[in-house]
C-alpha cells in the first residue's frame, strides 16, 4: 500500500547547536538552507536530497522531545520517510486497518519544500513521519493541499 521513495529528512535534538552546524556543514560539507526563528529552535541543512534538522533542545521544538540527549539518551526525535502520492483518505484508511495510529495531516516543511504529512509511531515507540512526495517542489505552506 505505502510505497517509499526517500528519507526525506531527520531530525536530532541538540544542546550544542553550533557544534552539530559546524560538524554537518564545515565536516560533511551540508549548507544551511533554512534557519527558524530562536524560539523554534530549527536550523535545516541541506544533505543531498535530503535534510538534517538540528534542533535545540531547549526551543519550542526541542522541549517537546523530553530532556536532553545524553550518549545514553536519543538524540533523535524522528525521521521522516517520502511516500509515492496516494490520498490522504487511502493512506489513513490504510493505517487504520493495520492497526497504527497516526496524526491528523498537517502541511509541513521537508527536503522539496513544504507538503502534507502525517506522524506514526513504530513499535519500539520511534517517530515517523510520511509525506506524500511532491510533483514539484513547494515553496510556501499555502501551495500544498493533499496527498494526492
Amino acid at each position: 500500500m505505502i510505497r517509499v521513495r526517500m528519507i526525506d529528512h531527520v531530525v536530532l535534538r541538540t544542546d550544542n547547536v553550533g557544534g552539530m552546524v559546524d560538524f554537518y556543514s564545515r565536516v560533511l560539507g551540508c549548507e544551511v538552507e533554512r534557519t527558524m526563528p530562536p524560539e523554534t529552535g530549527l536550523i535545516q541543512l541541506r544533505a543531498g536530497a535530503s535534510l538534517i534538522d538540528i534542533v535545540a533542545i531547549d526551543s519550542s521544538l526541542g522541549r517537546a522531545g523530553g530532556g536532553p540527549p545524553t550518549r545514553t539518551e536519543n538524540t533523535m526525535d524522528h525521521f521522516c520517510l517520502q511516500i509515492e502520492s496516494i490520498s490522504e483518505e487511502k493512506l489513513l484508511d490504510w493505517l487504520q486497518s493495520v492497526g497504527v495510529e497516526h496524526s491528523e495531516f498537517a502541511v509541513r516543511y521537508g527536503a522539496e519544500g513544504f507538503g502534507p504529512s502525517v506522524y506514526v509511531k513504530d513499535p519500539d515507540g520511534n517517530t515517523v513521519e510520511l509525506r506524500c512526495e511532491s510533483p514539484t517542489r513547494r515553496q510556501t505552506p499555502s501551495q500544498s493541499a493533499t496527498c494526492g
